[in-house]
């Protein structure tokens, strides 16, 4: 699609493209920093890479030994 499009239909569909984005409310990092650290350690605890699986939930576990003889 881009190809079908002039260099300055391009510009412009740009140009229009940052009008929108420069709408966009912006946070300070010091803040939205502190509020995804705050979140994330609120959460370890129900994670499950951090905490493990049970071995009685845990769908991968194996069923039974292979045996081949």
């Amino acid at each position: 699609m881009a190809q079908e499009l002039s260099e300055k239909e391009l510009l412009r569909m740009e140009v229009e493209q940052l009008k929108k984005e420069v709408k966009n409310p912006r946070a300070l990092i010091s803040k939205t920093g502190k509020e995804i650290k705050d979140y994330v350690e609120a959460e370890a605890g129900n994670d499950p890479l951090l905490k493990g699986i049970p071995e009685d939930k845990n769908p991968f576990k194996e069923k039974g030994a292979c045996m081949i003889s």
